[in-house]
């Protein structure tokens, strides 16, 4: 079939609307119709070459919609499922799987190679194989995926705001709940309140957290993030610690929780300095490959009992997690349609992007159709 999709040519370059053939699904693969893409910085990585991947490249990887046809080997879901998709696959089978760490399936290792699911390719544009963003694509209006990478929800959910759970919810609530592992009573600092940063603020608030710091240079994102559950909000890491030293009577906080659009090493010691003894410093951001060196106090750090955590994707085991992000959804708990700042057509991508870039959007939406 015939659809079109948002193309990245060349590193630096604008993403580029095309007309892409899309081969039937085999396998265990799916073709999903897509109502939605959120426009996650991840992608922007791609772009800038922060993160290394194959180009041509077909860009997305935040998207929920409609299963339309399925092959001969799928088992998970069927025709007229709504599904959510997922970055990471779960196979179900493997050690990590097994034992409740989806996250880190055996499979997601091949998560930036230029095959898709079954070694194959399954989008072509101007006569050229062209891969797809962690085998998805959602910058798509049409994509054929691997049933590992779908988690099938209840047809009651809108699915442009079931979208916003792909990647930039789940993660940045599973930074605070599954990772920092915030407990009511805790005090949290969450350093970057974009699509990520925003959704740690909400798990903290849904965890218990007593105080809630959010810091960000951008006015309208400290906003967002007090709209959200923080209850203090400061422009900058030097402002954060003045303020906490006051707030706590100098013990900091519990918790601290980076999710700035990217981390480069030099940043990881001042911010370290806003956590308590015996607290835990979580790095959500994406870091430039070439980037290996971090200034830490490393004597102060160690003897201060304080612990360095990274994570991928929140730990959140996406079959598990997404229905309970969506339950919270659904009760109120969790606010997912104020995260939408804009919705654009995919013709528009690239000034969504732009608008991310100005600090205009907490999340922009792309929607299809």
């Amino acid at each position: 079939m015939r659809t079109q999709a948002a193309v990245l040519w060349e590193r630096g370059g604008p993403w580029s609307i095309e007309d892409v053939d899309v081969a039937p699904p085999a396998g265990r693969g799916v073709l999903v119709e897509l109502a939605a893409s959120g426009l996650c910085h991840s992608d922007d990585h791609c772009v800038t070459g922060d993160m290394p991947v194959p180009l041509p490249l077909i860009g997305g990887h935040e998207g929920a919609g409609t299963v339309i046809e399925v092959g001969p080997d799928a088992s998970r879901v069927r025709p007229g499922d709504h599904v959510i998709l997922t970055p990471l696959p779960s196979c179900g089978a493997c050690r990590w799987c097994a034992s409740g760490r989806a996250n880190l399936c055996d499979a997601g290792a091949a998560a930036m190679s230029p095959e898709s699911y079954d070694g194959a390719y399954r989008y072509e544009v101007k006569g050229e194989a062209v891969p797809s963003f962690v085998h998805l694509g959602t910058f798509s209006r049409h994509v054929v995926v691997s049933e590992w990478q779908t988690v099938v929800i209840e047809p009651d959910i809108p699915l442009d705001i079931a979208s916003l759970v792909g990647c930039g919810v789940s993660t940045g609530w599973g930074a605070a709940v599954k990772v920092a592992e915030v407990v009511p009573g805790d005090t949290v600092v969450v350093v970057g309140t974009g699509g990520v940063g925003v959704n740690a603020v909400q798990g903290a608030r849904l965890a218990g957290a007593a105080l809630i710091m959010a810091v960000d240079p951008i006015a309208f994102r400290r906003d967002a993030a007090l709209s959200l559950g923080a209850h203090v909000a400061v422009e900058s890491v030097d402002e954060a610690a003045r303020q906490l030293a006051e707030l706590t009577r100098g013990v900091m906080a519990d918790k601290v929780i980076v999710c700035v659009g990217v981390l480069y090493g030099d940043l990881v010691g001042p911010i370290s300095e806003l956590v308590s003894k015996g607290g835990r410093l979580v790095i959500t951001s994406v870091t430039p490959m070439h980037e290996t060196n971090v200034a830490l106090a490393l004597g102060m750090f160690a003897m201060s009992n304080k612990s360095l955590l990274g994570h991928v994707f929140g730990q959140v085991n996406p079959a598990a997690d997404f229905p309970r992000l969506l339950a919270l959804y659904r009760s109120g708990a969790l606010r997912l349609d104020e995260l939408i700042t804009r919705r654009y057509p995919l013709a528009q991508i690239n000034e969504g992007y732009a608008d991310m870039h100005a600090g205009r959007t907490v999340r922009g939406l792309v929607e299809h159709g």
